[in-house]
């Protein structure tokens, strides 16, 4: 685990990041990582999810090399629409790797509570003003420990299920 961590040190950048530019791209460099290195989970989480690149073909491509039986991806929304509007690649992703995927849905008032992060076991990524896409990065243990430890509270009590890979009729 220190190997993997240490290189996700030397691949990733660490420290602060602004604009939207500089996130898309850290995003897009943190999931080609995690297919190359076989990082066990990913939690993403972001209120909606609208200037992530997630339905371009390199993040596609970047979550089908990742996903395997064993893997564990979290995905929290304060609500789903702009996914299934924006980011077609992913939906079908989602739907083939249901079995691996956790979705909930953050029942806020304000949208702009749920964090805006990318959080795996050995690095993170979290924006502090998703305005502007400030945020910061990296591979720090406490920066990870304290950013899982709040994004399990909105995973554990202050979400519910959602964003069903199909809905079943009758």
């Amino acid at each position: 685990m220190e190997d993997a961590i240490s290189h996700a040190q030397s691949s990733l950048p660490a420290g602060r990041f602004e604009g939207r530019v500089a996130f898309q791209q850290l995003v897009r460099d943190a999931l080609a990582c995690a297919a190359r290195e076989g990082w066990p989970e990913l939690i993403l989480s972001d209120a909606s999810f609208h200037d992530w690149p997630l339905g371009e073909r390199s993040v596609a491509d970047s979550l089908q090399d990742w996903a395997r039986a064993g893997r564990r991806f979290v995905l929290v929304a304060a609500g789903f629409d702009e996914i299934v509007r924006r980011h077609a690649r992913f939906v079908q992703w989602r739907v083939r790797w249901d079995h691996i995927i956790v979705c909930r849905k953050a029942s806020v008032a304000d949208p702009q509570d749920v964090p805006s992060a990318l959080w795996s076991p050995l690095w993170a990524l979290q924006r502090h003003d998703p305005v502007r896409c400030n945020g910061v990065a990296g591979a720090e243990p406490e920066r990870r420990i304290i950013l899982r430890e709040s994004l399990q509270e909105w995973v554990d009590r202050k979400s519910t299920p959602g964003f069903p890979a199909s809905v079943l009729g009758l």
